[in-house]
């Protein structure tokens, strides 16, 4: 394939998506939805081929599946982004200059955003309607293991642009071999940003590879901090969510730390993740006091590769800790800079943690199920940014835009 002459037209379409108004966007986006539903027995037939090549017991044959709840599920995060305000045009600054002219910072498309991803095929949809509705076109990298469902994708993707009259180069899915990864992160001139979505071997390749700019996405080693003064029937409740509502998404539940003086409550801090079957990958202290209570099948001695582990999968690792500043020092070894949780009534406490903790997401009280764009109310997103340097955390509309200075005088020149 000649990549070169096909970033080309991406490039080229891209500008065409300019003179567009966010009602013509909303149209493409909100028949995508409807595409969406009626076409859910073909979406789930490709994704059947997909699941057939996959064991069953791999942690990403979750992310891959589709079933008719996710494809409504998809369709609605598709229609909440077409509700959202457009971000395009938005002022971020206005000021008059000492010398009269006035300045003003408003937000604008990036212009070409490339997003590779694992096996996620929502991730399609969710890529091209926030690129679409920020006025970005994209050039889409799925992996092999979900091939046939990002084809079934695009396909719908490219229907509703054709039914609207718009350029279908706007969005381009490639194909899924380590070629096309190689050109789409040396596309220099026609890529403004890559957005790599997946586990830390994939971000880190796409980091270390990349000629065009790349925001890190994805990776999450997600501790909960159980203090001292944490509510034990809170802190079950929560503790199960984060763990095992998805076991395979990036804001699961990695890492447990629980305070030394509640020791005598982790066997019920815990009780709900046995009839998950939840194993356990526990510290000395709390092995000693988990073997009275959970079941042994599902309980291992925590050797020191546990607790980086981003597990994606029904297992746990457990440390006891003997105050905030130690869960932090661990949390600061061992993070990602995803997503944190302390449970805790103590309000200062609450606030040293996340006055302190390094993450995009720091929770109190809470499980860090919630880091997600659509529970943050931005409808999707593409996907999680444990960076620093510019978006962090969800990344939704906004997070797709960058910024120009306008400025307008009456003749001024400068001294």
């Amino acid at each position: 394939m000649e990549y070169d002459s096909l970033f080309a037209k991406v490039k080229k379409a891209s500008r065409e998506l300019m003179p567009l108004n966010d009602a013509q966007r909303n149209r493409v986006i909100l028949r995508l939805a409807e595409l969406l539903e009626e076409n859910e027995e073909a979406l789930l037939s490709a994704n059947e081929k997909d699941l057939a090549r996959m064991d069953s017991a791999n942690p990403l044959y979750d992310r891959l599946k589709l079933t008719s709840e996710r494809i409504k599920g998809i369709a609605n995060d598709l229609r909440h982004v077409a509700s959202l305000p457009s971000p395009l045009g938005e002022e971020i600054e206005r000021r008059t200059l000492p010398n009269g002219i006035l300045l003003r910072r408003v937000r604008v498309p990036f212009g070409v955003i490339g997003v590779i991803y694992e096996a996620r095929p929502n991730v399609t949809f969710d890529v091209f309607s926030l690129c679409f509705k920020s006025g970005n076109a994209c050039i889409l990298k799925g992996g092999r293991d979900a091939e046939n469902s990002n084809l079934a994708g695009m396909a719908l993707i490219h229907k509703a642009l054709e039914e609207e009259n718009i350029n279908q180069d706007l969005a381009v899915l490639l194909p899924s071999t380590h070629e096309a990864t190689g050109a789409l992160l040396n596309a220099v001139g026609y890529v403004d940003v890559c957005i790599p979505r997946g586990g830390r071997k994939l971000i880190d390749f796409v980091r270390d590879n990349a000629r065009v700019p790349v925001i890190e996405t994805g990776a999450g080693v997600v501790h909960l901090y159980f203090e001292k003064e944490g509510n034990l029937e809170m802190g079950q409740r929560i503790v199960e969510n984060a763990k095992t509502r998805r076991v395979s998404v990036c804001n699961a539940l990695d890492t447990l730390l629980i305070d030394r003086s509640r020791l005598d409550d982790l066997g019920e801090l815990v009780a709900p993740l046995a009839g998950k079957n939840v194993e356990l990958h526990a510290d000395a202290e709390s092995f000693g006091v988990l073997e009275k209570s959970y079941p042994l099948s599902l309980l291992k001695i925590a050797d020191e590769d546990v607790w980086d582990k981003e597990w994606m999968d029904y297992k746990m690792g457990i440390r006891v800790v003997g105050s905030v500043f130690e869960a932090l020092a661990h949390i600061s070894a061992h993070g990602s800079g995803h997503s944190e949780s302390i449970i805790t009534d103590n309000k200062e406490v609450a606030n040293i943690f996340q006055n302190q903790v390094d993450a995009a997401c720091v929770y109190v009280n809470l499980p860090t199920s919630f880091t997600d764009g659509a529970q943050f109310g931005l409808g999707a997103e593409i996907g999680i940014s444990t960076q620093k340097l510019g978006p962090r955390g969800p990344m939704g509309l906004r997070e797709m835009t960058t910024y120009r200075y306008l400025l307008s005088g009456d003749g001024q020149v400068r001294p």
